[in-house]
């Protein structure tokens, strides 16, 4: 049987700022981490997930030198910044910001009563000095879809050897996929290398073969290439 780890979100310590609660799942020791969270794979230092609290917002602040990427799980956000102001995003959508050496500022505001639910990633960039961009995604059923990483000769995401790749999957789904990787489970069940999984697990494996069990999953894959 394939060795893996297993770290639950909810044996973590929950945190935030401003109008976001957030348990951090990994925070590399390149970014200043701590025990209770998990180092990354290749560039990819960063991963929590987030509740907006109803019309929270992070308030404008700004980045440099990461690409910052937000996989909506739930509810609604609205981006303000210098990057697509004014773009709106919904469940199961994806936006992908690359701060570059231009830098970009942001807010992300939840306009509703209710809450709202996404993953927020950080991934260093490989080449220093570049141009700032944006991207949206709306990834599709019963694949995984890359929304990060690839060669400079491609535009339909932003270049890196770190992948990033998300799936919105169906009962009896079976997706196999080699690594290392870590795939993080947002909701659902599974069977992943033979051992159930469920919502909050991160999962870190030499390899993947996963089976949906409840009726639908929702999960990210980080991998490198």
């Amino acid at each position: 049987m394939t060795t893996m780890q297993r770290l639950q979100r909810d044996t973590l310590p929950l945190g935030g700022f401003a109008g976001l609660t957030e348990t951090r799942m990994i925070k590399d020791a390149k970014i200043g981490g701590d025990n209770s969270t998990w180092n990354g794979i290749g560039n990819f230092v960063y991963l929590a997930d987030a509740r907006y609290l109803p019309h929270g917002e992070t308030h404008m602040h700004s980045h440099l030198e990461i690409d910052v990427i937000t996989i909506m799980l739930e509810g609604n956000l609205i981006h303000e910044g210098s990057l697509e102001d004014g773009q709106s995003m919904v469940a199961n959508q994806v936006q992908v910001q690359r701060a570059g050496g231009e830098s970009f500022s942001h807010n992300e505001i939840n306009p509703d009563e209710s809450g709202t639910r996404l993953l927020q990633l950080w991934v260093q960039p490989e080449t220093a000095g570049e141009a700032s961009g944006y991207k949206l995604y709306k990834p599709g059923h019963n694949t995984l879809q890359r929304i990060y990483g690839g060669t400079k000769a491609q535009t339909a995401t932003f270049d890196s050897h770190t992948v990033i790749e998300v799936g919105i999957l169906e009962q009896g789904c079976e997706i196999t996929k080699p690594g290392p990787l870590l795939a993080y489970i947002s909701s659902g069940e599974a069977e992943l290398n033979g051992e159930k999984v469920k919502e909050g697990d991160l999962i870190r494996a030499e390899n993947m073969a996963l089976t949906v069990r409840s009726e639908n999953l929702h999960i990210t894959v980080i991998s490198e290439e």
